[in-house]
């Protein structure tokens, strides 16, 4: 699993957030998207590594700006009474 995060300018609210979410699931294979515009990011969790240059694009065709992307491995955290 990979976790990308992305900086994004110009999202204002919730309904930003969702314009972003949809682009991001209606051209990629994802497994959860999300996005703040508080904190002006989206993070993506997929299966393999995502196209960088197609994610920015298709995020700029809804009118935002990516200004950086950044992909690491992801390991979902699972609940444990043991440590």
């Amino acid at each position: 699993m990979i976790k990308t995060t992305l900086k994004i300018d110009g999202m204002m609210c919730n309904m930003c957030e969702s314009h972003v979410n949809d682009a991001v699931r209606r051209e990629f294979d994802v497994k959860k998207v999300s996005s703040s515009h508080k904190n002006g990011t989206t993070e993506i969790i997929s299966e393999a590594a995502l196209d960088e240059a197609k994610l920015k694009s298709v995020i700029e065709e809804t009118g935002y700006k990516v200004l950086s992307s950044e992909s690491q491995p992801y390991e979902k955290k699972g609940f444990s009474l043991f440590k």
